[in-house]
């Protein structure tokens, strides 16, 4: 079925393809550094618990839902060689109802994110301007193996990090908080280009240079390796600085073990991507927290 196919207004969507849409499986990682955010303002939820909640059901059902809708919409010829079975190449959501969906959550993003304050609703319109900057037109940000996948990890990382921590603390956050929000963003940039490895082919048929397109496969994976643990390595650094050697040296164990994973992924770049993604990247996550514990009520002059 060609993309034409799919856009003929006369039926409606399939309500379990537009839950396929928003792709449930990636809400976990802004809904998680918005969390990492709460633990590290360093301020007990306590009677904040509704603002909790509403933050992370913002940074993942419908500020993340709304990005994978809108990309879904913009990427409807690339995943028609990629992924014909998605929800828009196969029919299920026929016609523009991609796109009004997209829209839709943008507005409702806004307005939940009002809820939470100011701090609240300007990272959400960062966001919502970040999702779109990303995947629509003339923008369209992840055409740049460099740039696309830095702004997902800042989308998904520093941002709802920040957040968590702003909202909570009705305030800026410190730096060791900011630092910690920052640094991960940084490695994330290395998952995403994992990421990109399942859109190979169609990214190279539509232009998207992505850095397993520029690069190849096998030096994409390295790249991406080194630009996952540098930043982890900078985080134990600091928090031995800090004065935090017992998270310092959890972490420590993690990186280790992201290598032993590693040295797995670049025996088989395209195959063990996704299982990459699964292993490597719990590891990863997991440092996250410790190091929101680690920078709790921390002080850096």
């Amino acid at each position: 079925m060609s993309v034409s196919e799919t856009l003929s207004p006369r039926r409606l969507p399939d309500p379990s393809a537009l839950l396929t849409l928003i792709k449930p499986v990636t809400w976990f990682p802004p809904m998680w550094a918005y969390l990492c955010g709460t633990v590290s303002a360093g301020l007990s939820p306590s009677g904040h618990w509704p603002m909790v909640i509403l933050g992370v059901i913002l940074a993942g059902p419908i500020v993340c839902g709304m990005s994978q809708a809108a990309n879904d919409w913009c990427d409807r010829h690339v995943d028609a060689v990629n992924e014909p079975h998605r929800p828009i190449p196969s029919g299920r959501v026929p016609g523009r109802w991609g796109l009004y969906v997209a829209l839709a959550m943008t507005v409702l993003s806004l307005v939940v994110g009002w809820q939470l304050g100011p701090w609240g609703f300007g990272a959400t319109v960062a966001g919502v301007i970040a999702a779109w900057a990303y995947s629509a037109e003339p923008v369209r940000l992840k055409r740049s193996g460099w740039w696309g996948p830095g702004l997902v990890g800042l989308s998904y990382e520093t941002l709802p990090w920040f957040t968590g921590a702003a909202v909570l603390a009705q305030g800026l956050p410190s730096f060791p908080v900011v630092t910690m929000a920052a640094l991960y963003a940084m490695g994330a940039h290395g998952i995403m280009t994992l990421n990109d490895f399942k859109a190979l082919e169609g990214d190279r048929q539509h232009g998207v240079r992505s850095l397993p397109v520029v690069m190849g496969p096998e030096n994409a994976a390295r790249l991406a390796c080194v630009v996952m643990a540098l930043p982890q390595a900078l985080v134990i650094a600091l928090l031995l600085i800090w004065g935090r050697p017992w998270h310092a040296l959890a972490i420590t164990v993690l990186l280790l073990l992201q290598f032993r994973a590693m040295k797995t992924l670049l025996s088989d770049p395209r195959g063990r991507a996704p299982w990459y993604n699964g292993a490597g990247v719990t590891l990863y996550v997991s440092g996250m927290m410790i190091a929101a514990f680690a920078v709790r009520h921390l002080e850096v002059m």
